[in-house]
């Protein structure tokens, strides 16, 4: 039943998202829009109570709570990030607003922006721990709740994969070619 919930919210996200936009930019209804869009949160709060329900009927933990966690999580952590930036290119396509600009391709400047990307991955296992940790603490049975404590484990490593990618843009910044570095830095004062 989690795995149904957990995909029901991933297609929810989606028709949300594209009834908000549609309502904002098609139908010229920002109020709306923002509505629907705000409604997005919802539908964690419905798995997260979900997941919680089940626990509490007896169900056994098992690997579809852990991914229930996670993906709250992955939503608390970079679903304001896919928001922000699937408005951005609706507006340019459906509102004739100008291009969105897209991240930085070169040197120190990638390096920043993989960096806070990163940091919503951060922000994603940190929450799925804390989800993760309360889940252990309800069920109150260390020999039913080895799953759950594994799915903490695979919350960290991603985020430390994630991190080494990061990283690595930093350490080994790509460069830009030679005629793209000076749009590159024109780029980043119009930014600022």
């Amino acid at each position: 039943m989690i795995v149904a919930l957990i995909a029901a919210c991933e297609i929810g996200f989606w028709v949300l998202l594209a009834a908000g936009l549609g309502a904002r930019y098609l139908l010229r209804m920002p109020r709306l829009g923002l509505g629907l869009l705000l409604c997005e949160p919802l539908l964690e709060v419905v798995l997260l109570v979900a997941t919680a329900l089940d626990l509490k009927n007896g169900a056994e933990p098992n690997w579809t709570h852990g991914l229930a966690a996670l993906y709250i999580g992955y939503t608390v952590g970079h679903g304001h990030r896919t928001v922000k930036w699937l408005d951005g290119h609706a507006a340019h396509r459906l509102g004739g607003a100008p291009k969105p600009a897209g991240p930085p391709r070169y040197g120190m400047a990638r390096a920043r922006h993989e960096g806070k990307v990163w940091l919503g991955t951060l922000v994603g296992a940190a929450v799925a721990t804390v989800l993760l940790q309360l889940a252990i603490w309800y069920v109150d049975d260390p020999s039913r709740v080895t799953s759950l404590e594994s799915w903490r484990y695979v919350a960290w490593r991603a985020a430390g994969i994630h991190g080494l990618i990061a990283l690595s843009y930093a350490i080994w910044p790509r460069k830009a070619p030679a005629g793209e570095a000076e749009r590159q830095i024109d780029k980043e004062r119009v930014r600022r």
